[in-house]
């Protein structure tokens, strides 16, 4: 009990840590005088309100973190900051249901992308920022962030950041301390984004275009100030620099840091799961390109992999932008590409999925045992990148790999049951799961989530949560073992 009251002391700190991200929405409305300041004022109160009090209340329970409560905490913080998020689009948006916003704001922190609203083009420039804010944060993880900061408020992270980290090879660091290695990646994750804004605002955005949907991309969030997506700009240019920063963005950010620290660009030849996702990614851009010409979907093969090249990457990293209407093309490639938002993007980076790395275990461990059929005493150690991959690993990676799968199937059968019909049912699961946000059938990229009823919207924004924290975090919590003494 006393264990449980420390983790709600200590989501009260990260509550009131999370009320400073409304500054730059506030700065923003003061810029363009879109008359939504005394709205996000009141939320930015609220928020720090509801965490000082909470904080006061449990002040006496302060103390370390075991990792059981570490999970925990990390659950009930991306529960509850989505919730205090949902503030300003309430106040702002007539209409606007809690689940609605609920779901808007889970989309954007979880970094799915996908959306309920409507007239996006139209919206306050606050509230727009403050999605891809929302984006920009989920992004390296709130509790990243959070393992920076937990240290100058006298409790330690490492709980924390084992317990959200994606991928198998989470106890892997980049530096001795966990802080420095948070800090490490936010600098890089920010410094990365800086260029990603000022490359878009040299090929044609805006300025404020630019910061959004930087924040959208390196966070593969997907989000954008738009209904049209980046459909509404109509530019080859603007599509090839999102490429390529949703192609950075899908790697593995401690590979980014340790080439900047290396001033070398060997490190991503020498890791796996970079080379590996490169390869696919790209190799599937030809593949569909060629695909949607053959089938005459465009008259030109350049045309054809301009939207092919765009699309594919979007979807695949887990992104969530479109330029075109996909829904429409022949169902091969639009289903090719809900496969590689499974599997295409590294561990540690800002994509979601079974991750790349899990997929290399598969393969390797699928050839082991072949060798074993053939040599059934032959010691066959797996190796990726040079590295041994101990076994336990192997056992983790199946574990993980059992449960993604029954929790698409029992997710999918929700949505059947409810009444949607079966192409919007599974791509709506598979988008929601993988943070990838567009679907296919009534989600597709030409539509949005707006009209699945209450039901299906919770399925979905639960699809989210257990997409962003890897299926374990969520369903440890329901193990009689967690909550044994």
């Amino acid at each position: 009990m006393r264990r449980s009251l420390t983790v709600l002391h200590v989501l009260g700190l990260m509550l009131v840590v999370f009320s400073i991200s409304y500054v730059l929405p506030i700065i923003t409305s003061l810029i363009y005088d879109d008359g939504t300041l005394f709205d996000f004022l009141m939320a930015m109160l609220w928020t720090a309100g509801a965490g000082v009090l909470l904080w006061i209340l449990t002040r006496r329970y302060k103390g370390e973190l075991s990792i059981r409560h570490g999970y925990l905490l990390v659950v009930a913080m991306w529960t509850a900051m989505p919730a205090v998020a949902t503030l300003p689009l309430l106040l702002v948006i007539n209409g606007l249901s809690f689940t609605g916003a609920y779901f808007e704001t889970m989309s954007g922190i979880t970094t799915t992308g996908a959306t309920v609203l409507t007239g996006l083009d139209n919206l306050p420039p606050a509230i727009n920022l403050w999605r891809h804010e929302l984006n920009w944060i989920g992004g390296m993880g709130i509790i990243v962030l959070a393992v920076a900061v937990l240290p100058l408020l006298g409790i330690g992270g490492r709980q924390l950041f084992k317990a959200e980290t994606p991928g198998p090879m989470k106890d892997s660091a980049l530096t001795p301390r966990i802080t420095e290695t948070a800090r490490n990646l936010w600098l890089v994750y920010a410094g990365i984004t800086l260029a990603c804004i000022v490359s878009l605002r040299v090929v044609g955005m805006s300025w404020f275009d630019a910061v959004c949907h930087a924040f959208a991309a390196m966070s593969l969030g997907g989000f954008s100030t738009h209904d049209a997506s980046v459909g509404y700009f109509n530019s080859p240019a603007i599509e090839f620099v999102l490429i390529v920063f949703m192609l950075i963005a899908a790697m593995n950010f401690a590979t980014h840091y340790l080439a900047w620290r290396g001033k070398s660009l060997k490190v991503y030849l020498h890791d796996a799961e970079a080379r590996a996702t490169v390869v696919l990614i790209v190799g599937s851009c030809f593949g569909i390109g060629l695909f949607l010409w053959w089938q005459g979907t465009y008259s030109s093969f350049w045309t054809a992999l301009r939207f092919a090249s765009f699309n594919l990457v979007s979807v695949a990293t887990d992104c969530g932008f479109a330029n075109a209407d996909f829904n429409r093309w022949p169902i091969f490639a639009p289903m090719w590409m809900l496969l590689l938002s499974c599997i295409a993007v590294s561990s540690g980076s800002t994509g979601g999925g079974i991750k790349m790395i899990r997929t290399l275990v598969l393969v390797k461990q699928a050839g082991r045992e072949f060798v074993k059929l053939l040599h059934p005493h032959a010691i066959n150690p797996m190796k990726i990148g040079g590295q041994v991959v101990a076994n336990n690993i192997v056992f983790a990676v199946l574990g993980f790999i059992f449960l993604y799968f029954i929790s698409v199937a029992t997710l999918t059968f929700a949505l059947l049951i409810s009444g949607l019909d079966f192409i919007s049912s599974f791509s709506a699961v598979i988008a929601c799961i993988n943070n990838a946000g567009p679907g296919l059938g009534a989600v597709g990229p030409a539509s949005n989530y707006q009209n699945l009823t209450v039901f299906q919207t919770w399925v979905c924004t639960t699809a989210m949560l257990i997409g962003r924290l890897e299926i374990f975090t969520i369903l440890i919590l329901f193990t009689p073992a967690f909550w044994r003494r």
